[in-house]
Order: structure tokens, then sequence, then C-alpha cells
């Protein structure tokens, strides 16, 4: 059992089913799931996409461990590699299969699935072994995965990829202040960031809005972007005013679960209230997990 949980812990479960909510978030942009365009067709699609970004992520943060092995026996001896629960070679072996397999779903999809995968792939590693040492790079090359995750949804259906996939820029923001915060998770951080990021998620909140008026639907993308801004500025506010590790961690899981509330409100704007709704049930998953297993 302490092995199995070492292995649960180096895949992170509440965050890969964030990126589960948005890949539905970018099936809901493309346009599938309405009564003009749904058919039957389309469900084994959607479940191969949601399947394949949960291994993608999961192969993804494991390597984010591998990489890290030596560096995590002095900042975090708990996790599983440098505590000696799960070998290194273990560990990459699953994440190389994980991430295996999420290509391979993808590409039975499509063609285009599978390079956004294989992009994904490319961009998640990258970042753990050379990005993440890069103060400006690091956040871009971590909110990539996640615009390229939004796509992978939205993929499903490739005329609509031309139509939208300017959105992606929207979450690659996000994520980049969420990575620019979690700098200071272990020995503190800089103000001056933390008020960059608050500048930088109500950019992204003033996006989502343009969107959701522009459609007008934006009564509708309210009822998940006020409960969004709460989550994630709440423990923004508290970092701010004392930056000091603890406090930046908690602003950090924070952003990562309120992930599923922001692709909620994509699809409010986008598809429909009742599959907003459905995605939004993945909240308490999320955040059960992040109890059982750490976040970051």
């Amino acid at each position: 059992m302490k092995k199995i949980s070492g292995y649960l812990r180096l895949m992170r479960p509440a965050n890969i089913v964030t990126s589960v909510a948005d890949v539905l978030a970018g099936i809901a942009i493309s346009g599938v799931l309405s009564s003009a365009l749904f058919t039957e067709a389309y469900i084994l699609p959607i479940v191969l996409l949601c399947f394949s970004t949960a291994f993608l992520y999961a192969g993804g943060v494991v390597f984010n461990d591998v990489f890290d092995a030596e560096l995590d026996k002095i900042e975090r001896p708990e996790r599983a590699i440098p505590s000696g629960l799960i070998s290194v070679k273990n560990a990459a072996i699953l994440g190389s299969l994980q991430l295996v397999l999420g290509i391979v779903l993808a590409a039975v999809v499509g063609a285009i699935p599978a390079l956004l995968a294989v992009l994904i792939t490319v961009f998640a590693l990258v970042y753990n072994k050379w990005g993440k040492h890069h103060d400006l790079m690091g956040p871009l090359n971590m909110g990539i995965c996640r615009g390229l995750n939004l796509l992978l949804g939205i993929s499903i259906l490739t005329s609509a990829l031309n139509q939208w996939y300017l959105l992606s820029i929207i979450p690659v923001i996000y994520i980049y202040s969420i990575t620019m915060i979690s700098r200071g998770e272990v020995h503190g951080g800089s103000r001056i960031n933390l008020y960059i990021a608050s500048l930088l998620y109500v950019s992204v909140i003033s996006a989502i809005l343009y969107w959701a008026f522009m459609l007008d639907r934006w009564q509708w993308a309210l009822v998940f972007l006020i409960p969004f801004s709460w989550m994630i500025f709440t423990p923004l506010i508290k970092a701010i005013k004392d930056p000091v590790g603890k406090n930046i961690g908690k602003a950090v899981k924070a952003g990562v679960i309120s992930l599923i509330l922001m692709d909620a409100a994509w699809a409010a704007t986008f598809s429909s209230f009742y599959l907003a709704l459905l995605i939004v049930c993945l909240l308490p998953l999320s955040l059960y997990l992040a109890k059982l297993f750490a976040v970051t």
C-alpha cells in the first residue's frame, strides 16, 4: 500500500482532475456538444481525450519529480523519490508509459489531437528538465502546456481550431501567473511577483467575461466566475500580506484547483449551463484528492 500511495503521490491526482476539466472546456468551445452537432459518434472521442490528458498530465508531473530527485533530497525529502519509497528508474518508467499512452489515445481520435499530445509531452519534459530554472521562460513554458491542453479538447472538431485557437492564450496567462507565484513556495516569495500575478488574474477573468458578453451568456458565466475569483484571490491576498512559503503554497494550490471553475465558465459561455455544472462536479473530487495528495 505504501508503494501504491507513493506512485499516486507522484502523479498528483487532484491536478489530473483539472486537466480533464480543461479538455472538457475545450470540447465545449468546439461546439460538438450543441444539439445541432452532437451525435453518439462523439462519445468515444470525448472519453479518449479525457483519458489522454489524464495520462499526459500524470506522466508530466512524474517526470517533474524524476528530474528534481537530487534537489528534493534537500528541499522536499518527504516526496516519494527522495524518501526512498520509489526509485528514480521506476518513476521514469511509469512516466514514460503514461506519456506514450496519452499520445496513443489522442492518436485514436485523429492526427491533430496526436500532434497536440506530442507537443504537450515535449513542452512538459522541456519544462521539467530546463524551463523551471528560468524566471521568464519557465512560467511561459508551463502555461503553454495548459494552453495546448485546452486545444486538445477543441481539436475534437478540427474546424473549430481555426476559429478558437487564440483562446489558448488565456490559460497560458493564467498558468504563467500560478507558476510565477509558486517560485516562492519553498523559501517565501516576492510581493512584486504576487502583485503582477493579481493583475494577470484580472486579465484572465476580463477575457472570459468579454466572450461571455459577446455571446450573450454573461449571466451564466458569472455563476462560475464569481466563486472562481473568490477562490483564487482569497489566498493570494493573504500571501501578499505575508509572503511566506506556507501562504504562497496555499495560493498555488487554490490557483490550480480553481481551474475547474474557470473551465466551467468556458463551458457556460460556449456550450450549456448543464455541461458547466458537470465540470463543477469535478471540483469536490479534486478538493478531496488535494487533501490526500500534494498538489505541488
